[in-house]
């Protein structure tokens, strides 16, 4: 884990870079798998559910008696964490419904906008290594309380051919039907141009590796929308001399532990803190049961010394993280200085894991720095935005002029003569 001290401003760059694999075989390989599935539409899925999931299928759909029996294996204990990680997310989207407000720009001109929901959406859910269920929740949630009429839910199957149960759970207490058995690039085709199994939707949501950010990114040139390009996994964190180097350790591990094409950031005041974190890394992994991936992820890992607060957020908001700790006593006021973040924990008592499960926050978060443009998902994501205006006689009247004026200087005479003949009559 290699230390880099007060590195130059022309350094960042290479500093702050991703890992990624060939980007000309990856988009080869995605535009393939994606011409496959929108020509042959269930064959051409389930043959790539059986090469790289190694699951030869009958129907791709969940059946209802998949949901009962997936309810019988989950265990009392996590049906109430879920129970409560769901209320808390409730609680915070909640709050982003926005009232419909008119506005009256000038005397007799009302204008308003109205959140209406996107009627037909798809949810990608990582399987794999790790069955991601509570991102099942953060995607559901929004979902369903946005009023989205079509909910398909994709999620790749076990080798023995069954999705994990705990995300069949959650999608049975979400009201969530259509669940389908597939995963990857075959599962974004398939939701953004439809099988006869699976219906096409307008907009799909989901993080996973970059071969479904590719697929994602892919068919939004088909017009169909996507909630951002989420990939691997990512963490920085800003450590001072107050923070805790366990604490901080463990918040590295536990997104170093997400995969191996993950990516930790630590940035500190000072030398001997990121010695103390190392010391605390190398002790820790031991007893983590997916020590070799994080090994792996680790190689990632870039572990830098800035003295300087200032240096310290710039290069931060540079890097702009899906996650970013800030573990100082100061991190309230240190929370200013962010400006490009998918999502920020303050202090020493917000590990990054209370964002992924239970806090409320939806932890669905751009990633490979396109924080600094988009934002992780919420109710928004799921609405779209139609505005209104109505005018009357005398609210025309008191337009006219300017309108009339601007379309006249645009050679648009046609504009101009549909405000001139309501007022002529």
């Amino acid at each position: 884990m290699q230390i880099i001290i007060n590195p130059v401003k022309d350094k960042w760059p290479g500093i702050i870079k991703r890992p990624a694999i060939s980007h000309d075989s990856l988009q080869e390989i995605v535009e393939q798998i994606v011409n496959d599935v929108k020509q042959n539409g269930d064959e051409a899925v389930k043959k790539y559910n059986l090469k790289f999931d190694g699951v030869e299928q009958g129907s791709i759909q969940v059946s209802e008696q998949e949901f009962l029996e997936a309810d019988y294996l989950v265990s009392d204990e996590l049906k109430k964490a879920i129970v409560m990680a769901r209320g808390n997310i409730e609680k915070f989207h909640m709050a982003q419904f926005e009232e419909t407000r008119k506005i009256e720009t000038s005397p007799g001109v009302f204008c308003w906008r109205k959140s209406v929901p996107i009627s037909k959406v798809g949810l990608y859910i990582p399987g794999g290594t790790a069955p991601l269920f509570s991102t099942l929740l953060m995607l559901g949630i929004p979902a369903m309380m946005a009023g989205c009429n079509i909910i398909n839910v994709c999620t790749p199957p076990g080798k023995d051919g069954k999705i994990n149960p705990v995300i069949l759970f959650v999608a049975k207490m979400l009201g969530l039907k259509s669940v389908y058995k597939t995963g990857g690039v075959q599962a974004i085709a398939a939701m953004a141009y439809g099988t006869s199994s699976i219906p096409a939707v307008y907009k799909i949501f989901g993080p996973g590796n970059q071969f479904v950010t590719a697929a994602k990114q892919r068919v939004s040139m088909d017009g169909i929308a996507i909630d951002m390009p989420a990939g691997p996994s990512e963490i920085a964190i800003y450590a001072d001399a107050t923070a805790d180097p366990s604490f901080v350790a463990s918040d590295l591990l536990s997104q170093a532990e997400h995969g191996a094409d993950s990516q930790v950031l630590l940035v500190a005041s000072s030398r001997e803190i990121i010695e103390k974190v190392q010391a605390q890394v190398s002790f820790q992994v031991k007893n983590l049961s997916r020590k070799e991936i994080i090994s792996q992820s680790l190689q990632n890992s870039r572990f830098i010394v800035m003295e300087g607060i200032e240096d310290a957020f710039e290069l931060l908001n540079a890097y702009a993280p899906e996650h970013l700790v800030i573990a100082s006593q100061d991190a309230e006021q240190l929370a200013d200085k962010v400006v490009n973040a998918g999502s920020v924990f303050l202090g020493h008592y917000a590990p990054e894991s209370a964002g992924d499960y239970a806090s409320g926050t939806n932890h669905t978060l751009p990633t490979n720095g396109f924080a600094n443009t988009y934002s992780g998902v919420s109710l928004d994501s799921f609405m779209k935005k139609i505005t209104f205006q109505q005018l009357t006689r005398e609210g025309l009247t008191g337009l006219s002029v300017a309108i009339q004026a601007m379309a006249e200087a645009e050679g648009l005479d046609a504009h101009a003569r549909s405000v001139s003949i309501r007022l002529t009559q």
